[in-house]
């Protein structure tokens, strides 16, 4: 088990779900007043969504890690982190700020999470019938 890919699914887990609280019970005031409150407050659930699915993204990187040969299982992990950065953390940002150039950032962060995917796959297809059965 990757130790460090485990703590980062912990950490993003832990924000995702308290982020996401945030923007169910908080952000609606921040953004009282705003004409696109309501696209922001999309973009921000989006944005929680993201990070928690890939924060579980980021466990099974860090279990696979035992048992793929290599290092795709902890490329992909870091693909994912880098992807909840980028594709999240821009979301967040666009939503608290005025930022709209942020929007630009998204779509990396979106290839960073497919990158994982890609490479999670590719490193399960490595897998034999004996490495499973261990």
């Amino acid at each position: 088990m990757d130790r460090m890919l485990l703590r980062m699914t912990a950490i993003n887990g832990f924000l995702a779900v308290a982020l996401g609280a945030f923007g169910a019970h908080g952000l609606e005031g921040y953004l009282e007043g705003s004409e696109d409150a309501s696209q922001r407050l999309e973009w921000w659930r989006t944005a929680a969504h993201y990070q928690l699915a890939h924060a579980l993204a980021l466990g099974i990187s860090a279990c696979a890690a035992t048992c793929i040969e290599g290092r795709l299982a902890r490329f992909a992990g870091w693909a994912f982190q880098a992807g909840i950065l980028l594709f999240s953390g821009s979301l967040y940002a666009m939503t608290l700020t005025d930022l709209r150039v942020l929007g630009m950032i998204t779509p990396v962060g979106g290839l960073a999470l497919l990158a994982g995917w890609a490479m999670l796959l590719m490193g399960a297809s490595r897998l034999s019938e004996t490495d499973l059965a261990q």
